[in-house]
């Protein structure tokens, strides 16, 4: 009973010991490298020789032989290594998913990166009416075309000296004194200087200069009615265009109005149909002077669809006609990213719910109806993976491999200075690793609390020794809590084997450097580095430490590798750059705790790191 109460506790202080470390989990493998290789283990087809490329020794290391010290500085093929030609490009790996299948994503424009996801909710054009109304400018714009009742003035000095300020006719005509009518009705505004001009010269012919401009256009007002927000009768100018008059009346009411059918009347005729369309996209509007009583109609709203997703117009677009909306047109208008793949369509077909998956050509031929939606999203297996080189490297820091890359493999591509890399300690970091990681943590804790405080307690002796006891636990629950998991894998194992893991996008490969001490650290007198000795055995090294402290005991040692692998136990002396680490030792008769309780407690250090016993 006394030998397994040992063991119990010992797993129980190695359990509380490892939560002190960075998470590891441990990927057993066959492949081994090379001795001498110094990380680049081997080549694949159509890649160089990146050994027959490093730089030869320097001092102190042996002397290079002179063909070595004649090879050019190291340069990484700097091709991906999804380039690589064989039969297997160009063909799916059949296999376990990746997180790159996991299913169809939202892509956002690079200028839009905060886009609130989910379906579109502003109709396109509806910014048009924003803003507040703008008054009538008294000084037309040049493409404005005269016309009777517009007032201008006209200035004449030199030979004659003349100024007029008047009203074009019903006529169109501009009489000016000594000269008599000009024509000015139908000239543009920027054309009316040189037209005045040459009518002075053909009776003045020289020392006259000339100066003529429009002082104000005719007063009108214009009835806007439809579904508008604010119909009614609306003051401006001839020189006014539709838009400013549809500003006057609040907008387009964008849940019942058209933009794309808008008919301007004139004695019960329509003279104009007007799509803001053509402007929104094109920046046409028709040449359109406006006259007293004329009538702006703007028609009830065609088919609506809407589109989100991966596109870089979010909004709802109206049909093109009284016919419903092509998914040709929609996708003419949205302008889809080119990330965008697929698209599902959902809207209501015979009262029913109706929705459906397509790729986008198969959208554009379709017909959508009224109120359909349509999102585009990213929906296609990545054929590469990237991954980031830490650590002492030479080059590259960044790989994009093929997706079923392993780690073994992708090392022939990483050039390292084998004088100071250690290769055998190479470790991966894993993201997806450490949040499954810090979620085991966390279930293995609540369920150590709910096991600690809902135990009962036969006696109160008893009782008051599981107080004690929870008060203890629950400090350590507390620290354990806030443990962040590094998501190390352990991917070298102890005789050099390299793990032929598959990498995901986001792995890093961490390459330490080479060195020659040990760290001797835990329950000893003075934990520090020892300068790593050819013979020494493990009792010199704690030694050097100061000796075992009285928590220490030579039963709980642990040595782990620069790779994060732990051996528990260890029966071989520490290797250079290896952590010698003395585990507390406590006599298991001062935890009165349940075999649940010890149980759970180890889950959590499993969930931080597995320890390997050889």
């Amino acid at each position: 009973m006394r030998s397994d109460g040992r063991r119990l506790g010992a797993g129980l202080l190695a359990a509380l010991f490892a939560i002190a470390f960075a998470g590891d989990v441990a990927a057993q493998g066959q492949t081994r490298l090379p001795t001498g290789i110094g990380g680049v283990p081997a080549v694949l087809p159509g890649m160089p020789n990146l050994l027959s490329r490093l730089p030869a020794p320097q001092d102190g290391a042996g002397a290079a032989p002179s063909d070595q010290a004649a090879q050019p500085p190291p340069v990484f093929d700097r091709r991906s290594l999804a380039d690589i030609p064989g039969q297997s490009r160009g063909t799916e790996r059949i296999g376990s998913p990746t997180q790159a299948e996991g299913g169809p994503t939202l892509v956002a424009p690079l200028g839009d990166q905060g886009r609130i996801t989910g379906p579109a909710t502003a109709v396109f054009g509806a910014s048009l009416f924003t803003g507040a109304a703008q008054s009538s400018s008294d000084a037309p714009n040049p493409n404005y075309v005269l016309q009777p009742g517009d007032r201008v003035s006209v200035r004449a000095w030199g030979a004659v000296d003349s100024e007029l300020m008047g009203v074009i006719d019903p006529a169109g005509n501009l009489f000016l004194p000594n000269i008599g009518p000009i024509r000015v009705a139908g000239t543009r505004v920027g054309d009316l200087q040189a037209v005045v001009e040459g009518e002075i010269r053909k009776v003045y012919t020289s020392q006259v200069q000339v100066y003529a401009t429009v002082l104000s256009t005719q007063r009108i007002g214009v009835f806007v009615t439809g579904f508008v927000r604010s119909p009614g009768r609306f003051a401006g100018v001839a020189s006014d265009s539709i838009l400013d008059f549809l500003v006057r009346a609040g907008g387009i009411d964008p849940g019942r109005g058209s933009f794309r059918e808008i008919a301007v009347n004139r004695g019960g005729t329509t003279i104009a149909r007007v799509d803001l369309y053509r402007f929104l996209l094109e920046g046409q509007l028709p040449i359109l002077r406006l006259q007293e009583g004329d009538t702006i109609v703007v028609a009830r709203q065609r088919a609506m669809v809407g589109a989100d997703g991966a596109v870089r117009n979010n909004y709802l677009f109206e049909s093109t006609a009284r016919a419903n909306l092509t998914g040709r047109e929609l996708i003419e208008l949205t302008r889809p990213l080119p990330a965008a793949t697929n698209a599902v369509i959902r809207g209501v077909r015979n009262a029913q719910p109706f929705s459906r998956y397509m790729s986008i050509g198969e959208l554009a031929q379709q017909t959508l109806l009224d109120q359909d939606t349509v999102t585009f999203v990213a929906d296609v297996a990545a054929r590469t993976v990237r991954v980031s080189v830490e650590g002492s490297r030479l080059y590259p820091s960044v790989l994009v491999a093929d997706r079923d890359i392993n780690l073994c493999q992708a090392l022939d591509h990483i050039a390292v200075d084998p004088q100071l890399a250690n290769t055998d300690g190479v470790f991966v970091l894993r993201p997806s690793l450490a949040l499954r990681q810090k979620r085991a943590i966390d279930d293995a804790l609540d369920r150590l609390e709910r096991q600690l405080f809902l135990a009962p307690s036969a006696t109160t002796r008893i009782a008051e020794s599981r107080t004690a006891e929870a008060a203890l636990i629950t400090q350590y629950i507390s620290r354990a809590r806030r443990v962040q998991p590094e998501g190390t894998l352990v991917v070298m194992g102890n005789d050099g084997t390299c793990a032929p893991l598959r990498l995901e996008t986001g792995d890093v490969i961490v390459i330490p450097e080479r060195s020659q001490t040990v760290m001797v650290q835990g329950e000893v007198n003075a934990p520090q580095a020892v300068v790593w000795r050819e013979g020494w055995s493990i009792d010199q090294y704690l030694e050097a430490a100061g000796g075992l402290s009285p928590r220490g005991n030579r039963s709980t040692l642990m040595i782990r590798r620069p790779s994060g692998f732990a051996q528990l136990s260890p029966s071989q002396p520490p290797r250079p750059g290896d952590e010698l680490i003395a585990l507390p030792y406590l006599d298991p008769k001062y935890w009165q705790l349940g075999t649940d309780l010890v149980t759970a407690l180890f889950q959590v250090a499993l969930a931080a790191r597995v320890f390997i016993n050889n």
